[in-house]
């Protein structure tokens, strides 16, 4: 993480690992460009249980900072036959840091992120009320799915159709 604030070197150093250029120009910081290369190099050869750990704070908005690595969290990923199979982390309690992080999410949604957040006020005022210190585990019986089914995104098996976008479908109102 030493090219931390050369994001053009950055960029080279992905393209010249091979990691392909439309990815690697649409980063707006290294942390996002950090992702973009573990995804395009490494994710799929962790065939064997594999916890990856300390992510940059740019992709991780709910998680805590790490306590002695700036720009990092306390969050993991395990990964099992090359597929995401938990995510965990250290919730962030401070209400200023959670509400900047929101607001640069909002940012990114509004630019036409699909995976970014928008500002959650309620979450905020717990956190302004006193939340105490938390920790989130998200794994299920769609993660391990996921790995039996060979899917590749949780959205193909799981069992709420409302999150799942359907493709070809169209709103009885058009009809009309």
């Amino acid at each position: 993480y030493s090219m931390r604030d050369d994001l053009d070197g950055a960029k080279t150093k992905a393209k010249d690992a091979g990691v392909p250029s439309g990815d690697v120009d649409d980063c707006k910081s290294v942390g996002e460009l950090l992702n973009v290369v573990f995804e395009a190099k490494a994710e799929a050869t962790l065939m064997q249980p594999t916890f990856v750990t300390e992510h940059p704070v740019e992709i991780s908005p709910l998680a805590k900072p790490h306590r002695d690595k700036p720009g990092l969290t306390e969050r993991f990923e395990l990964f099992v036959y090359g597929r995401e199979l938990a995510n965990a982390f250290s919730e962030l309690t401070d209400p200023i840091d959670q509400r900047q992080r929101f607001e640069k999410q909002a940012e990114k949604k509004a630019a036409g992120d699909e995976e970014a957040a928008d500002v959650d006020e309620d979450f905020l005022m717990a956190l302004e009320y006193g939340m105490p210190p938390t920790a989130g585990l998200g794994i299920g019986v769609d993660r391990l799915v996921m790995l039996l089914t060979d899917a590749g995104s949780i959205r193909d098996v799981i069992a709420f159709p409302l999150m799942r976008k359907d493709e070809g479908q169209h709103s009885l109102l058009e009809d009309q």
